[in-house]
């Protein structure tokens, strides 16, 4: 038998697992709640309307949308985008808006036109899963900067990039989740955003703004994207996956020509365009104003969930030194941290087959990998009742470790 571990190429060995999609097999077991996904809830799809619109689109331009298209994106789509972005106040031409695979793809694409092996990419800590396995993959480090309440501490993320600069190692771009920041849901202020942009400009470097929740705000006034604050400096990644519904596997990925133009170039040697046929039904449904009313319905949705899990965690996590929890001002996603001596990774085979409650573990959103004592959890997808009765057992779980 070969072994099979000599075929492969630096990348492929640099790629790992997903611990978030290996732990998901483990929530499908009968009677096991879960928070540990990111997922939609799919009661909120809008089944009917797309079914209206995908017929209206056969119809009047099947053969067209069934057909390959160009890799930039589908024009209707890009031109109802440039317009969406217009009502968040990011003022940019169609031409430099690319349609891609989900913003995952965008992550990946990112890591591909960006980074050598051994090059260094400032984040957040913790930051999103999703961007430490595509970065990773391609033999980046990633170096993560703590978060406060108001977001990545740009202080010590100036600290930390002269470092690195002073050394001859000047960090390729800075990843950032700006709003309701996944996994912790923190959403960054103004003033760091302003800080985030005036640190670029010092160092030269590029922002990679991955903003897959900013419609999803539940409280509060938004902030300002980083894209509007910046043109030149700013590389954004959006998705409809977390607005709409994932099943279209769409996103798109905004910013300056150039770095827009090498992306296009690189995707082609990946999947030739994304699905036209799917582009063209979100165009149609962008077009009859149907996306802003579904995001305000999940909004409704979300913030309701949101105020349940907040309430059932005051009324069942013990009162002791150390456990805290975010309050999210929208997203999908809140951040528990437990006391220091609490390792979220042992308990996590416990909650699973002795509670039947799932998270995920802090070490899994840690570039370093030595998160312990937080966890995230999920409030979209599960229903009230799910909710109550998992944040129960977390407690059980939680106090029976005092």
């Amino acid at each position: 038998m070969s072994d099979y571990e000599q075929f492969f190429s630096t990348n492929a060995k640099n790629m790992k697992k997903s611990e978030i999609r290996e732990l998901l097999k483990l929530t499908t077991k009968p009677g096991v709640i879960s928070f540990a996904g990111g997922l939609p809830a799919p009661d909120l799809f809008p089944v009917e309307e797309l079914r209206e619109v995908i017929d209206h689109v056969l119809k009047s331009d099947g053969p067209k949308a069934l057909q390959y298209g160009p890799t930039e994106g589908d024009m209707n789509l890009r031109e109802e985008l440039r317009k969406f972005m217009m009502k968040e106040g990011i003022d940019i031409p169609v031409e430099q808006i690319f349609v891609i695979t989900s913003s995952q793809q965008g992550l990946d694409l990112t890591g591909k036109i960006f980074t050598d092996p051994g090059d260094i990419i400032m984040s957040g800590k913790p930051t999103y899963v999703g961007a430490i396995q595509a970065f990773h993959s391609y033999g980046a480090k990633m170096c993560p900067v703590d978060l406060d309440e108001e977001g990545i501490d740009t202080e010590k993320l100036d600290t930390e990039i002269k470092r690195f600069t002073d050394n001859g190692q000047k960090p390729k771009f800075i990843y950032v989740v700006p709003d309701f920041q996944n996994p912790s849901g923190i959403t960054l202020k103004l003033e760091r955003r302003k800080d985030l942009i005036a640190i670029a400009e010092k160092y030269d470097m590029i922002i990679v703004e991955d903003s897959p929740y900013r419609q999803l705000r539940f409280e509060g006034k938004s902030e300002e994207p980083l894209l509007s604050l910046s043109r030149d400096r700013v590389l954004s990644l959006f998705t409809f996956s977390k607005i709409l519904l994932p099943g279209f596997r769409l996103g798109w990925m905004a910013g300056p020509a150039p770095l827009i133009q090498k992306a296009i170039v690189a995707k082609q040697a990946v999947d030739l365009c994304a699905p036209p046929f799917n582009q063209a039904v979100l165009a149609e449904f962008m077009k009859r104003g149907l996306l802003e009313k579904q995001i305000q319905r999940i909004i409704v949705a979300y913030r309701e969930k949101r105020d349940y899990m907040l309430e059932k965690l005051d009324e069942f996590m013990p009162r002791i030194e150390g456990l805290k929890w975010t309050r999210p001002a929208g997203g999908l996603f809140l951040w528990v941290t437990l006391p220091k001596h609490m390792n979220t990774s042992e308990l996590f085979k416990e909650a699973v087959v002795k509670k039947k409650v799932a998270y995920v573990m802090g070490c899994s959103f840690d570039p370093t990998g030595l998160e312990r004592n937080t966890m995230r959890l999920n409030f979209s997808f599960a229903d009230k009742e799910q909710i109550a009765e998992g944040i129960k057992r977390l407690g059980e779980l939680i106090k029976d470790k005092i």
